[in-house]
């Protein structure tokens, strides 16, 4: 195996894991609520624009864009919880599609209003040069995204499975009412549900902003990644949005070698349907 297509595949775990750690965020809301948020990869989108703020205004890296924009994207998870979810969740399946749909058209044209159509990048040397490693050259920006990427989305997993905190989510995801007999409140556990989904996304939007594109319509694009990476991992299971984010990175970056990056997104749906036809759970999830 020559060296090109192993640093090809390495770029592609590198990519992968971020697509893990902002699909993450999909699943545990899915988990925990039963509700698909169509507005998540405008989320990412908003957690982009964070980060080039903070560089703009005050010349920020990644130091300081990352923890804002997980803070200001924890705060959006919590009143949009409040101010929409928590209502829509009492109505018909439809009413939560067209609710997360209306919001996703209200934060992508909100960013079109005040940034404008044109598409932005970060310098490129925000982060670092290249790693030079058994000769591999990785950049630093992608290097730093995914193992940021990788540790916080196996924290997210611990943090749901370790803690007294992740079990009364999940006690909250099996039975309300049974929960509440507990002690715990359904609502409180449920906004912390959709802060953690919408800073691990602001996070991941503000890693990979280092070096993608940022422009309005991202959102649209990485969230149909979210979703694939959901559907392939198993709605509801943090560890299988991990296994499949990685996957699908990995699937992208030979397709875009291999064949050509015009039709790697093509490879990666092909393959993505082809699985489903014969495991419709996903990876990890349960019939």
């Amino acid at each position: 195996m020559s060296f090109v297509l192993v640093q090809v595949i390495v770029g592609g775990l590198l990519l992968g894991a971020v697509y893990a750690l902002f699909s993450s965020g999909l699943t545990l809301v899915w988990g925990m609520m039963n509700i698909v948020n169509f507005a998540h990869g405008d989320f990412v989108m908003l957690g982009m624009y964070v980060a080039y703020v903070v560089y703009t205004l005050m010349g920020g890296g990644p130091i300081l864009g990352a923890p804002l924009a997980t803070l200001v994207l924890a705060t959006v998870g919590v009143v949009v919880y409040f101010a929409l979810i928590r209502d829509i969740m009492k109505g018909p399946m439809l009413a939560q599609i067209l609710g997360t749909f209306g919001l996703a058209l209200l934060l992508r044209y909100s960013v079109f209003w005040w940034f404008g159509a044109n598409f932005l990048s970060m310098p490129q040397n925000i982060v670092g040069g290249t790693y030079a490693f058994a000769g591999l050259r990785i950049e630093a920006s992608r290097l730093l995204a995914g193992v940021v990427a990788l540790l916080v989305t196996l924290g997210l997993h611990l943090l749901l499975t370790r803690t007294s905190l992740g079990s009364k989510m999940l006690a909250v995801a099996e039975d309300q009412t049974a929960a509440q007999l507990m002690g715990i409140r359904p609502d409180t556990m449920q906004a912390i549900a959709w802060a953690i989904a919408a800073g691990a996304t602001g996070l991941a939007g503000a890693l990979i902003a280092n070096f993608f594109y940022i422009v309005p319509t991202v959102g649209e694009t990485l969230g149909i990644v979210a979703f694939v990476t959901v559907s392939l991992g198993g709605f509801g299971s943090v560890p299988g949005a991990l296994v499949a984010g990685l996957l699908i990175g990995v699937i992208e970056s030979l397709s875009g070698y291999l064949i050509g990056a015009i039709y790697k997104d093509i490879v990666v749906y092909v393959l993505f349907l082809l699985f489903l036809w014969f495991r419709p759970q996903g990876l990890m999830g349960k019939m």
